[in-house]
C-alpha cells in the first residue's frame, strides 16, 4: 500500500518559507521539496509546547525519521486527528534518551534509523480514539487505546510509537502494521504466532531488534503493541510532567495514584524473548 505524508520537521526562522520534509513511501523513505505555511502558527505551537517542558524531537536529533501518523488520515481512524500539532514533540529527557537509542541502532546496524509515528498526544485526541473503539468492551479497550479518564503516557509526552528503517530506507517487516489491533501485533503472543508460522523468524528478529534498541535507553514495550514504548510508567510520568489536554496548549497537573496503573501501560518482558 502506498501512502504520501507531508510532515513539517523544522522551523528555521519566522519567515513565511518553512522547510518541509515530505515522506513518500511504499515501505521506503524519500525526502523532497519545500513549501509554505503560516510560520506564526508554528512558532505559537512551539512556544506552547516549550512552556510545559516539551521539545521538538529533531531539535535533539535530526537523524531520527518522523511520520506523524495522526497528522494525516493514514491511521486506524481514517481521519486527520492533529490539526496544529504538525511536528513531533516529547519531554526533553525522553527525546535525549530516544537519541541515544538512535545512535546505538546506527552503531549495531549502520545506516539504520528509527522512524517515529507519534510522541506527545493531547488527551482530547485520546478521547476521540477511545470513543471510536466503542464496539470493544471498556475492560478490553485499554489493550488498544489507554482510557483518557486516566490518561495515556503519550498525553504526558513520555511515550513513543515507532519502527525501524534500514540503510536503504525500507521499513522493517514486523509482521503486523502500526495500529494493527489483531493479536499478531501483541508481543505477548509472539511465541504462538511463531509456532503457527504466521509470524516469521525474520519478523520476530526485527521486533527483537526494536526492543533491544529501545531497552538500551530504558524504554519498555507493552504487551499489546509492538510499536509502543514508554519512558516511564503512566503514574510516574504524571508526577513528573503536565498532561497536554488540547492542541491549543491547555495543560494541567494530573497526578495519578500509583495503585491505579493499568496493564496497558505496564512493563512487559515477553517470554518469547528467550526464543532464538
Amino acid at each position: 500500500m502506498k501512502w504520501s505524508w507531508i510532515l513539517i520537521l523544522f522551523l528555521s526562522s519566522c519567515d513565511t518559507e518553512i522547510p518541509y520534509k515530505v515522506i513518500v513511501y511504499d515501505d521506503k523513505i524519500e525526502e523532497v521539496s519545500v513549501t509554505t505555511i503560516d510560520s506564526n502558527l508554528l512558532l505559537k505551537v512551539e512556544n506552547i509546547m516549550t512552556s510545559i517542558g516539551l521539545v521538538e524531537l529533531i531539535s535533539i536529533d535530526s537523524t531520527v525519521k518522523i511520520d506523524l501518523k495522526y497528522g494525516t488520515s493514514g491511521n486506524f481512524m481514517g481521519v486527520q486527528l492533529y490539526d496544529t500539532l504538525t511536528r513531533l514533540f516529547l519531554q526533553k529527557n525522553v527525546a535525549i534518551r530516544l537519541s541515544k537509542s538512535q545512535r546505538y541502532l546506527d552503531s549495531i546496524s549502520p545506516g539504520y534509523s528509527l522512524l517515529v509515528y507519534d510522541g506527545v498526544r493531547p488527551r482530547q485526541v485520546q478521547q476521540e480514539m477511545w470513543d471510536a473503539l466503542d464496539s470493544i468492551p471498556v475492560n478490553s479497550r485499554g489493550k488498544f487505546v489507554s482510557n483518557p479518564r486516566n490518561g495515556s503516557v503519550h498525553n504526558f509526552g513520555a511515550a513513543v510509537d515507532l519502527t525501524i528503517v534500514d540503510a536503504n530506507g525500507d521499513i522493517l517487516d514486523m509482521g503486523a502494521e502500526y495500529d494493527d489491533f489483531r493479536e499478531i501485533a501483541f508481543p505477548k503472543y509472539e511465541a504462538r504466532f511463531l509456532k503457527s508460522g504466521e509470524l516469521t523468524k525474520q519478523q520476530y528478529q526485527n521486533r527483537k531488534l526494536l526492543r533491544r534498541v529501545m531497552k538500551y535507553s530504558s524504554f519498555y514495550n507493552i504487551p499489546s503493541e509492538w510499536w509502543h514504548f514508554n519512558a516511564y510508567s503512566r503514574n510516574k510520568a504524571s508526577h513528573k510532567y503536565q498532561m497536554l489536554l488540547t492542541e491549543s496548549g491547555e495543560s494541567m497537573w494530573f497526578k495519578i495514584p500509583f495503585k491505579t496503573d493499568s496493564s496497558s501501560d505496564s512493563l512487559t518482558k515477553p517470554a518469547q524473548d528467550a526464543i532464538n
